[in-house]
């Protein structure tokens, strides 16, 4: 069996009893004129490896093998192993499929030391804001992230501060790549639909990233921010460092957090590293 022999998505389905998962904030991509074109804005696959989670029943993962890209997939639901089998037959060895849960896994044991990776999935909604903030900040360094979210969260990601989406994850993602919508997708795409719209972003690294104690410093800080983002700084930074923080960064403290951009708290938290 090759790749282009596949039984459709809908079919494997049936024949082998699967349905989405309410728990696991499953929907479905079926169709793979839409898998493909998010296969070519995750590309190209010319070195390296891919890190999908959350394949499901395997649609992204057919249009990722069939762009070339060699894939290891990290699927938390062990009833989708059965299809996922069949495509790693008909992958000749470009696909590997681990069952565990993403959220708990050290994925830089997973690939090769210095082995280029790109992490492609449309993550499960209930799970992708922590996952997101773990792949930010932890020990892997991909070269490139595609990831679909629900709109609101893709909305969130690429807000510029004093719009109304702007916050901690705003930030986070900002001070560490550059992150772009390339794609939008509605509810009808994916069975059984969501109730909300999904947007894919594309995150590119920026050329020098903050080391791994200002990105520490950083979600501390921006924890206290917008954790109380209707407060000035001058109140909701008192317990993280108060005029310690603000003076050396030259930031105004009678500011809320939803107008601090991100140079400005990559300079608060850097200062917490300094006092």
């Amino acid at each position: 069996m090759t790749l282009d022999r596949l039984a459709p998505l809908r079919d494997g389905l049936a024949a082998h009893g699967l349905d989405a998962k309410k728990a696991f904030g499953q929907h479905f991509l079926l169709d793979l004129n839409i898998t493909a074109k998010i296969a070519r804005l995750a590309g190209p696959f010319d070195e390296g490896v891919v890190i999908e989670v959350g394949p499901g029943p395997g649609g992204l993962t057919r249009g990722l093998l069939q762009a070339g890209a060699r894939v290891i997939a990290i699927e938390r639901d062990a009833r989708f192993a059965p299809m996922l089998a069949e495509l790693a037959e008909a992958a000749e060895g470009r696909l590997k499929v681990i069952q565990g849960d993403a959220l708990a896994m050290d994925e830089t044991r997973l690939v090769a030391a210095g082995e280029p990776v790109r992490i492609v999935a449309n993550l499960p909604y209930n799970i992708s804001a922590p996952l997101l903030i773990k792949w930010l900040t932890g020990p892997l360094h991909p070269v490139s992230m595609t990831l679909m979210f629900q709109k609101e969260v893709a909305d969130r990601i690429t807000a510029q501060p004093g719009q109304s989406a702007y916050g901690r994850l705003s930030v986070i993602a900002q001070a560490v790549s550059t992150a772009e919508t390339v794609m939008a997708l509605p509810a009808r795409a994916f069975t059984p639909p969501p109730k909300v719209e999904s947007a894919v972003v594309r995150f590119t690294p920026k050329a020098e990233r903050p080391s791994d104690a200002l990105l520490g410093a950083l979600q501390r800080v921006t924890a206290a921010a917008f954790g109380q983002r209707r407060k000035m700084l001058r109140s909701s930074l008192k317990a993280v460092g108060g005029a310690a923080l603000w003076e050396p960064a030259g930031v105004d403290p009678n500011l809320r957090a939803e107008v601090i951009s991100v140079e400005d708290f990559l300079a608060l938290a850097s200062a917490t590293l300094a006092s």
